[in-house]
């Protein structure tokens, strides 16, 4: 029987996986501020849908090519509230974000998974918005950022800079995101995977993948 070779590298997605999930993070949003949440799914079907096509404002925004401010007053124009009055368009995806917290139980998770001499990697989709850096500092190898280097995920070049910058072959990488599009490529390219609902459930399968993540977890 062949028997996979052993995980060295886990890349993390950020937005939903090491967050409050997008869903219940737009609910907050919307609520707070009396939008029409169909009318803020309607935009993510048309904008980055299964059948969107390429160049939306969204795929824009995530390879750095169209500026914050601009998606901002296009994504304002597009929403509705309950009580008819315009959506405020500056600052709008910095208040969205602002109900987008930390998941405490995943970030531990990350801290374990390097206390079991793992590397790690964060490969994020960003929509302008700021990290956490701070927070985030000196917990994975190396950052990818889409944004940054004007490549989204689930194109495929961007998981190969990934694994090139932090020294690994696919088959000993495991990759952990919440969308199926983007889990569905790394395994194209040989990455295990984790489609990511919940940190008990991706604690779980990690524990499966990574036998001594116990151990490293009971460390001082």
């Amino acid at each position: 029987m062949r028997t996979e070779p052993a995980i060295t590298t886990v890349v993390f997605d950020y937005g939903g996986v090491l967050t409050t999930p997008g869903r219940t993070a737009v609910e907050s949003w919307t609520r707070a501020e009396g939008i029409r949440p169909e009318s803020f799914s309607a935009v993510l079907k048309e904008w980055v849908g299964h059948d969107a096509p390429e160049n939306t404002p969204i795929h824009r925004l995530e390879t750095g090519e169209l500026p914050l401010e601009e998606f901002d007053r296009i994504l304002a124009e597009r929403l509705r509230r309950h009580d008819g009055r315009p959506v405020a368009a500056e600052g709008l995806l910095s208040r969205m974000f602002s109900f987008m917290q930390p998941d405490e139980e995943m970030m531990r998770l990350v801290t374990t998974l390097r206390r079991s001499g793992r590397r790690t990697g964060l490969l994020s989709n960003s929509w302008g918005n700021s990290y956490p850096w701070r927070r985030l500092s000196g917990m994975f190898d190396h950052v990818v950022v889409s944004g940054e280097i004007g490549m989204r995920k689930p194109d495929p070049r961007i998981y190969r800079l990934t694994l090139e910058r932090l020294e690994v072959a696919p088959e000993r990488a495991l990759f952990v995101d919440d969308v199926r599009a983007n889990v569905a490529t790394a395994e194209e390219l040989g990455m295990r995977t984790i489609l990511h609902r919940d940190a008990t459930s991706t604690r779980a399968r990690l524990t499966e993948l990574v036998p001594d993540l116990d151990n490293a977890d009971q460390q001082e």
